[in-house]
């Protein structure tokens, strides 16, 4: 895909895409040479995987899957959910804190890709990072970086995890 090096073009692609803010989007890419759609993509892919603020249904079908398969990996989730419930949680609760950390541990995974962090002495010049990559597989510099600046702002809700107001 040829990226829009047009700033119209470019803050017309974004929006498309679902972008919140499209011309900084595209601003960024184009005066700071950042690659903002290629960075935008991977979040917006990403937060496809994190439960919607909405859905509860996931509650009973872990519960359900533990019910069936009570030794499976994963089915002590199903297990801690059907006592969370037993208790008096709500699914809604339940969704509010997966969701919550889910996001948290996004941020956190997009934060390691641009820099591990080693603690052992050895191993301080070692780096990786997340890129876009040409047909061959090969990577096209820059890298992809920072992203972990860009996990609130790309929040489906618009709302960069802060709580829903009451009755919302």
């Amino acid at each position: 895909m040829k990226i829009p090096s047009d700033l119209d073009e470019l803050t017309a692609l974004f929006e498309k895409l679902g972008a919140r803010s499209p011309g900084s989007w595209a601003r960024s890419q184009l005066s700071e040479g950042i690659n903002q759609l290629q960075r935008f993509l991977f979040l917006r892919q990403a937060w496809g995987l994190i439960l919607r603020e909405d859905d509860t249904d996931w509650v009973q079908f872990e519960i359900a899957r533990a019910q069936r398969y009570p030794d499976e990996p994963y089915a002590g989730v199903g297990h801690a959910l059907r006592r969370c419930v037993e208790k008096g949680a709500s699914a809604q609760d339940l969704t509010d804190i997966v969701r919550g950390k889910q996001a948290e541990l996004l941020h956190y995974f997009c934060y390691l890709l641009g820099d591990p962090s080693f603690t052992e002495k050895e191993l301080s010049d070692l780096q990786w990072g997340l890129f876009e990559i040409d047909m061959d597989g090969n990577p096209i510099p820059p890298g992809i970086s920072m992203l972990h600046e860009s996990v609130l702002s790309t929040d489906p809700t618009g709302r960069e995890m802060r709580p829903r107001k009451e009755g919302k």
